[in-house]
This record gives C-alpha cells, structure tokens and sequence, in this order.
C-alpha cells in the first residue's frame, strides 16, 4: 500500500519523459556596452582641425542687401466681397459724400445713422487699402486726397444733399470733407464733385504776408 503511494507521488511531482519544466533557470552573460561615444584619437582631432573647412566671408554684408522678393499673397475672400460691395456702392447711388470718421459715441452714431435713414441715406465704411486700389481705377479719383485717415461715407440713390447737411449741421464734430453727385448735364448724367476741402492754391493765398501799400 505504501509503495503504491510513493510511486504515485513520484509520478505526479517528477517530469514525466518529453515534457519541459515551466519555469527554467536561464543564466544571462553581462552585455557589452555600445552606445557611449568613443573618444576620437588626439592626432586625429589634430588633423581634422587642420583640415576644418572654413567658407569665405561675402564681399557684402547680407544686412545690406536687398530683401528677397516675397510671393504675392493670395486675395482673401474678405476682400474680394469688400471690393464687389464698394463697385455696388459706387455703381448705384448718385449721391457720395466723405466724412472723416471721428471717435463719437455709439448713441449719437446711431442716432445720426437712424436720421439718415429716415431720408434713404445710408452710412458705409470700407477700409482704405481696399478702396483707395479702386478710386485709382475709376472715374471718382478726385475723391482720393480725401482718404487719408479714417473715413466713411454716405450714400443716396438720389442726391439729397440738403437733408444730409442739415443733419450734419447737429453733428459739428463730425466734418464734411467732400462730395460727388450726379446731375444732368446735357441730357447726360454727369458727376459734379463739391469738395469742401480748400484748394491748394487758397491755402497759398493765406499764407502769403499782405502786401504793404
């Protein structure tokens, strides 16, 4: 009876023949470092800073030069319908009128906005490196000396120009540079630009001393 249970624990904790053990001692040897920087012979760095190409200096100095032509930048999407908006603009209204854009305040904007309307007169602001490309192509280009700062314009299908003065007249921060409005001439509508800039030459006038009888 005994000998029948040794050899059946024998049996079960013994490798039975053509089976490996799971678990195996396996003894790994010490793994040879590669990956330092080996340190290059003196001579050898003797001879490769002898050699060291050393490009020459340019005969001028690249600050002084001009700066390469840059790529012309694509129309934004923005733009194009700001320039479409401006020819409507122009192309509709026989009235157009410059004022300078002071800094009011919102109130009196859109009370002077609301007034306007009221006679079909509509305020527009376009910013100049947008609207400046198309006065030069166009036959409004006496309009141009005008647009120096901040502008805005006021535009009617009619020319009421009584009505748009008499509405800025309440407004007296807010100065009339100038105006176009079409009128017929002839049988032919024609543009009469009313400016109320003064001309070069009265500026020249007032300038000079008065003659001393």
């Amino acid at each position: 009876m005994a000998a029948s249970v040794v050899a059946k624990l024998r049996r079960g904790l013994l490798p039975q023949a053509g089976l490996v053990p799971i678990l195996q001692t396996v003894r790994y040897g010490s793994k040879a470092v590669t990956r330092h920087h080996r340190v290059m012979h003196f001579q050898r760095q003797k001879l490769m800073a002898v050699t060291e190409y050393i490009p020459p200096k340019p005969a001028i100095n690249p600050r002084c030069l001009p700066p390469p032509p840059r790529p012309p930048k694509e129309e934004s999407g923005l733009i194009r319908l700001l320039r479409r908006e401006i020819a409507a603009v122009f192309q509709n209204n026989r009235m157009i009128a410059v004022c300078q854009n002071v800094a009011i305040s919102a109130e009196d904007k859109l009370l002077m906005r609301h007034q306007l309307r009221k006679h079909k007169i509509l305020m527009k602001v376009f910013p100049n490196q947008v609207l400046k490309p198309f006065l030069e192509d166009s036959k409004y280009q006496n309009l141009l000396p005008l647009f120096v700062g901040h502008n805005l314009l006021l535009v009617s299908e009619e020319p009421k120009v009584k009505e748009m003065v008499r509405i800025l007249k309440a407004v007296p921060f807010l100065p009339l540079l100038g105006e176009q409005v079409a009128v017929p001439e002839g049988g032919e509508m024609g543009w009469v630009p009313q400016s109320l800039v003064p001309s070069a030459r009265n500026i020249l006038s007032l300038m000079e001393p008065e003659s001393t009888a």
